[in-house]
């Protein structure tokens, strides 16, 4: 691991339970029994450990959309071809991709970040970050080098330092590339050791055929390349990709600035894995917003301890699942600003009626 990518992990501290202590007594002071908000609690006072907020304020939120391309699409391993990912990257740009309709619908706001794109895009909003076109085809050798891996990791840190300097306070994790659930298809059995099989999916819904053949380079890929289960760096290296390597450097750059990390699907799963490993205390800034459709993403999310907020059978990817769970999030923070204490509103809370 280079010096700068130490000192980003050795920056991560752990929540402040002071703040979870008072998150807590203040919603057992609110208008309501006690835990009869659920699984809301529960979500606000890690917010307020992640912040060191008591009463958390998240208005400013980003979906950060990782986009780049994978060598190992020579391998039949997607219904849509390689060129889809620059034309999708083009849409998104234009705010025509589900995730900015829904983005939209949350008030959030859309980043997008070229980290190896197989094309030469050009827009005036879009993050060029690009370390290469593409990875290599990992099912013949490493996806990339170790260096390339952590520059990848330091380039998503810094897209989300930047962020916070004008303002950002939550983030989504969103992704785009053709390929990219079989990377993560590959990290995920590398740091689990869990056979291919078990978290292969058919990502853009590819058929029997096509599942063999993906499920079949992962395991090629395993085979060819040995990553280290050990060393985070290795695993990126070797059977990653950009965007993923990426997403795992965003999640590190947010939690060193306190900020609430909102994961999205299976490959979002991949990268918060690479992360945890990196720096365990990293976990602690991450919720989970749904279970995807996509077969390993339950697995990931086991693995990492979290428990999803939605399910909806999804598997589109791009964030679009993470923005989905804004609103609850909202919803959560503003009870703790706006909801009447017992006292405040002259309600018996069981031992008398306190004075307002």
């Amino acid at each position: 691991m280079n010096e700068a990518l130490k000192r980003l992990v050795q920056s991560i501290a752990l929540p402040d339970e002071e703040a979870k202590r008072l998150a807590a007594a203040h919603l057992d002071q609110l208008t309501k029994p006690p835990g009869s908000l659920g699984k809301l609690e529960s979500l606000v006072i890690r917010t307020a450990g992640i912040t060191g907020q008591p009463k958390p304020d998240l208005a400013r939120k980003a979906v950060v959309v990782m986009a780049a391309d994978h060598g190992v699409c020579e391998e039949g391993v997607s219904a849509y071809p390689a060129e889809v990912t620059p034309q999708m990257l083009l849409n998104m740009l234009a705010g025509g991709a589900a995730v900015n309709v829904f983005s939209r619908q949350a008030g959030a706001e859309v980043v997008c970040v070229d980290m190896g794109v197989n094309a030469d895009i050009s827009h005036p909003a879009l993050l060029n970050r690009k370390l290469r076109k593409g990875t290599a085809n990992m099912a013949k050798g490493p996806a990339m080098t170790r260096e390339e891996a952590e520059q990848a990791i330091l380039a998503g840190a810094a897209v989300a330092e930047e962020a916070c300097e004008r303002g950002i306070q939550l983030f989504v994790t969103g992704e785009l590339g053709i390929g990219n659930t079989t990377a993560s298809a590959a990290v995920a059995s590398a740091f689990t050791g869990l056979e291919p099989s078990l978290l292969t999916g058919r990502g853009t819904g590819v058929d029997n055929e096509g599942l063999s053949r993906k499920t079949g380079a992962v395991q090629q890929a395993l085979s060819v390349n040995q990553p280290d289960r050990e060393d985070a760096i290795d695993v990126l290296a070797k059977v990653g990709g950009l965007e993923i390597a990426g997403m795992a450097g965003l999640i590190l750059g947010a939690a060193a600035r306190n900020c609430p990390v909102v994961l999205d699907g299976f490959i979002s799963g991949a990268a918060a894995l690479a992360a945890s490993r990196l720096c365990p205390a990293s976990l602690d800034y991450m919720l989970a917003s749904h279970v995807s459709d996509e077969k390993g993403h339950a697995v990931l999310l086991e693995v990492l301890g979290l428990e999803p907020m939605l399910r909806l059978d999804m598997r589109l990817g791009e964030g679009t699942g993470g923005v989905l769970a804004l609103p609850l999030i909202d919803s959560a923070c503003a009870v703790m600003r706006e909801m009447a204490t017992f006292a405040s509103a002259g309600v018996s809370d069981g031992t008398g009626v306190l004075e307002a």
